[in-house]
């Protein structure tokens, strides 16, 4: 029998199942006397921003993880920020700190990513962060690039030898993604904007990971049959529902395994929070 459509790898049924494994941990942190704990800071009042939070923090709270939110003013000044993750990187009750992205246009994102411990950068954002994965040393991944290889590994898929193309090249997760496909033995291409014949480059691969944040960046004449389809964009269709950069219904046809929005990529990446929080507060334990 032909399969005539891509499978989906739910996000959100994985997500379960991770959040099962973190809860378990964190019960075994406790008996211990140790409660994970997750500060995450929001200045401004994005509403996109306030939203990301909220859920960040209730997926703390029902996994047995202790989490801190501050909101501030978009008034804040950089001085008053940095002073205080300053403060929550001297509070051992505190073993990750999130900065919500996008800052206030005065603050500087990358001076304030760069003042988290890198023992406590459980977004994996630092530089200290980005060289462990670059050497293949012990540090945090990034949320989202961590979670698409977890889909990959959760439907089994041996990436050795085979042929992955990342489309977009930021350090959220074009760049780290194509780092991590590299550790698992994976020939990776990276595409962008400057790209000249993007078609001839996913119509080679065996793994397409899109993060562009743009609509039907991929579609069905560029995939080959049988390719896996991760889809990391977040964008809006016309009607006003969630799509993401990937033609969707045209893709599934030929695609043997393809990543759905919502309820792929996104519930993925503050599961592997979690993950990276647990992380954080068990090398302390361990220490």
């Amino acid at each position: 029998m032909t399969q005539t459509t891509g499978r989906l790898i739910d996000g959100n049924a994985l997500s379960k199942q991770l959040r099962a494994e973190v809860a378990q941990r964190a019960a075994a942190l406790k008996a211990r006397g140790i409660t994970p704990g997750l500060a995450v800071i929001l200045v401004g009042d994005n509403p996109a921003s306030q939203v990301y939070v909220r859920n960040k923090v209730k997926a703390c709270e029902d996994s047995g993880l202790h989490s801190v939110l501050e909101k501030y003013d978009a008034a804040m000044t950089e001085t008053q920020l940095l002073a205080r993750i300053d403060a929550l990187n001297n509070d051992p009750g505190i073993h990750g700190i999130l900065v919500q992205l996008p800052l206030p246009a005065h603050i500087d994102a990358h001076k304030v990513i760069e003042a988290i411990s890198p023992a406590k950068d459980v977004d994996g954002f630092h530089v200290a962060s980005a060289g462990a994965l670059m050497v293949g040393q012990p540090g945090f991944w990034p949320c989202t690039p961590y979670g698409c290889m977890k889909m990959l590994e959760s439907i089994h898929y041996d990436l050795k030898g085979k042929h992955a193309v990342v489309i977009g090249r930021s350090n959220i997760v074009g760049k780290p993604m194509a780092l991590m496909l590299l550790q698992k033995n994976a020939t990776v291409t990276i595409c962008h904007s400057g790209t000249k014949d993007l078609k001839a480059m996913t119509l080679q691969a065996d793994v397409i990971v899109a993060a562009v944040g743009k609509r039907n960046v991929l579609t069905a004449d560029m995939v080959k049959p049988g390719a896996v389809v991760i889809d990391v964009g977040m964008n809006r269709n016309d009607e006003g529902k969630l799509c993401g950069d990937v033609d969707f219904e045209g893709v599934k046809q030929v695609a043997s395994w393809i990543t759905p929005v919502p309820g792929g990529v996104g519930p993925m990446t503050i599961t592997m929070l979690l993950v990276n929080t647990m992380e954080a507060a068990e090398r302390v334990a361990a220490a």
